[in-house]
């Protein structure tokens, strides 16, 4: 792995003995046990193995021949420390989805955020500890599309010695919901970059890598989930999805939600689940319907209106193990009766049912009041561009944008890296606080405005610092849910609603008493979302939308949060998360110091 380039001649420098020192003792010092605390170690091997769906065999990439990966499973407290060696052909990172990652931000994983990929043949290994989070959360790669398939559930579990807010339930089974091209995913949207053009949509949605019945060649690999009547099981669902939000049923089962993002939450019973990718939701299932098979089911819900989008439907299988023969293997499944794909109404009512179990000190005294704009946008075709590279509409170039400007990673150092030494000409701080241009958010938008900045900008904040962020969706080209990501916080979701947010009539719809805390937000299409966190966590955290393919045109921005007083406000250097596995005179302080380069 190349990590960071010296600007000093001398390896042996005061400035880098002193982190290989500091970095020696904390090492050793975060090695000592705590109380009940594990510390679980596992090797990730990214490789591309052959796996099979809809009658044919593609070289995919995947972690140790895995599809989807290993799940990863630890209690409040514990620490993971993983290895992760690329034997791809692309460039790769590992991102801790939701994770808090405090004072760890090296180990983060977006690639030129927090650090340099791991290139083909090297090796990196992610540290870190998980602290007052419970819940389900999951893991995936942050490098160009390869989350498609490098992809897995972790599941945090209560301090050993404590138990769940609600009755154990007797099993637990992670959902994976995900999509599967018929195609390698890497060439999809590298196509679309070349065009300009949005991405080709996928073949298939899976549960846990399967499509399931409903599709070709896919029948005998459908997933079962085995329950006993009378039973209550704990179902983790995750939407793992690259591009799409999905609606989520069981036939002729309620569902019981009790956590989300890894949060607990006011229980609340429903029939229908709507997830943005990112975004995770437990929920509790009873067994008390007649033994039979039954469809667990997920299909989309598109919001952007003319849009092309999957309109396929996974299934899996939730399988009474008192309903013998016929029952069981000739009888098919009950089905249930899915959401219209632009099922608004439905999605809403979901999303704004969430609440805290108690009551939580949402911030109060605001240092920062911030409004981003989140939407599409339309480059004009660069001068001398052929038409065959600027075939989005109108012979334009699909872009996006927040706040009018499109983020663009760096490509020789991470954003980390350069604010940590100072490096310049790598990014500004000048992200703006509020729109460039005011206007009419989800209305009749001026073709003017459609065309947004590139520039790789980040918002300064200081240590401890509270923000109220009000997110407001756009109708630039087209209006669209977004699910929006904050990286190593939780934020709470005090409001949301449809149109242009007005402070004077909206602040009175805030929750400060008991609004939900989630790492992923959903702005609903045509309206706008408000978050408020405090700045307690010192590094650079993107912040973007989880269509990957929004992120790909640069929907996206950077909070850099500085450190605070003393130790446990600072963050932990880097040689903490890389570590020194050559003589120290020689390649290991050149691998830590060397710069990225980017490559997929």
């Amino acid at each position: 792995m190349e990590a960071f380039r010296s600007k000093y001649s001398n390896p042996f420098s005061s400035f880098f003995f002193f982190f290989y020192f500091f970095s020696t003792v904390f090492l050793i010092f975060h090695a000592l046990p705590t109380t009940n605390a594990k510390t679980h170690y596992h090797d990730f091997v990214v490789q591309a193995t052959p796996v099979k769906r809809l009658c044919k065999t593609h070289n995919t990439i995947t972690v140790n021949g895995m599809y989807p990966g290993p799940t990863l499973e630890v209690n409040n407290g514990d620490t993971l420390v993983v290895n992760v060696v690329n034997r791809a052909r692309y460039n790769v990172t590992i991102h801790w989805h939701g994770v808090r990652q405090i004072r760890t931000g090296w180990a983060d994983g977006p690639e030129f955020v927090t650090q340099c990929p791991i290139r083909p043949g090297g090796s990196y290994t992610y540290r870190f500890t998980i602290q007052g989070q419970e819940g389900t959360l999951w893991w995936h790669a942050h490098s160009s599309w390869l989350r498609a398939t490098v992809y897995g559930a972790l599941i945090i579990r209560p301090k050993e010695g404590d138990s769940y807010p609600f009755p154990k339930p007797k099993r637990e089974n992670p959902l994976l919901l995900g999509e599967w091209w018929d195609a390698n995913p890497i060439d999809v949207v590298r196509q679309a970059t070349r065009t300009g053009a949005a991405p080709n949509v996928s073949d298939a949605y899976t549960i846990n890598g399967q499509p399931g019945d409903l599709y070709n060649c896919s029948s005998k690999e459908t997933i079962t989930v085995p329950v006993d009547s009378g039973e209550t099981n704990l179902l983790r669902v995750v939407n793992s999805a690259l591009n799409q939000q999905l609606f989520f049923k069981v036939a002729n089962h309620k569902l019981t939600v009790v956590g989300a993002d890894a949060s607990y939450v006011k229980p609340f019973t429903t029939s229908v689940l709507m997830l943005g990718p990112g975004q995770t939701t437990d929920v509790l299932i009873t067994a008390d319907q007649p033994p039979a098979r039954y469809y667990i089911a997920a299909r989309a819900y598109a919001s952007a209106q003319g849009a092309p989008f999957d309109n396929t439907t996974t299934t899996a299988i939730l399988e009474y193990e008192s309903a013998g023969c016929p029952a069981k293997c000739v009888v098919k499944p009950i089905m249930p009766t899915m959401p219209a794909f632009n099922d608004t109404a439905t999605a809403t009512a979901f999303t704004t049912s969430f609440r805290s179990p108690r009551r939580v000190p949402v911030p109060n005294n605001i240092d920062h009041n911030l409004f981003f704009t989140v939407g599409l946008g339309l480059n004009n075709c660069p001068p001398g561009a052929r038409p065959r590279n600027c075939q989005g509409p109108n012979g334009t170039r699909f872009a996006a944008s927040m706040n009018n400007v499109s983020f663009v990673l760096p490509s020789n150092f991470s954003l980390l890296q350069a604010h940590q030494q100072g490096i310049p000409g790598v990014f500004t701080t000048d992200f703006p606080a509020n729109p460039p241009v005011q206007f009419d958010y989800t209305g009749n938008v001026s073709r003017s405005l459609w065309q947004p900045v590139r520039g790789t900008k980040v918002y300064k904040l200081k240590y401890g610092e509270t923000v109220q962020l009000v997110l407001q969706g756009t109708s630039i080209f087209t209006a669209e849910h977004h699910p929006i990501h904050l990286h190593g916080y939780d934020f709470y979701i005090i409001a949301e609603g449809f149109g242009n947010f007005n402070p004077s009539r909206d602040t009175a719809k805030f929750n400060l008493v008991d609004p939900p805390l989630r790492n992923t937000a959903s702005v609903p299409v045509g309206g706008w979302t408000v978050i408020r966190f405090v700045a307690d966590n010192p590094g650079v955290w993107l912040m973007h939308c989880h269509l990957d393919v929004h992120i790909t045109w640069g929907l996206a921005m950077a909070f850099l949060v500085e450190n605070g007083v003393g130790e446990l406000q600072t963050l932990e250097p880097p040689q903490l998360i890389f570590p020194f596995v050559s003589d120290i005179g020689g390649r290991c302080l050149q691998q830590i110091l060397m710069s990225c380069k980017k490559g997929n």
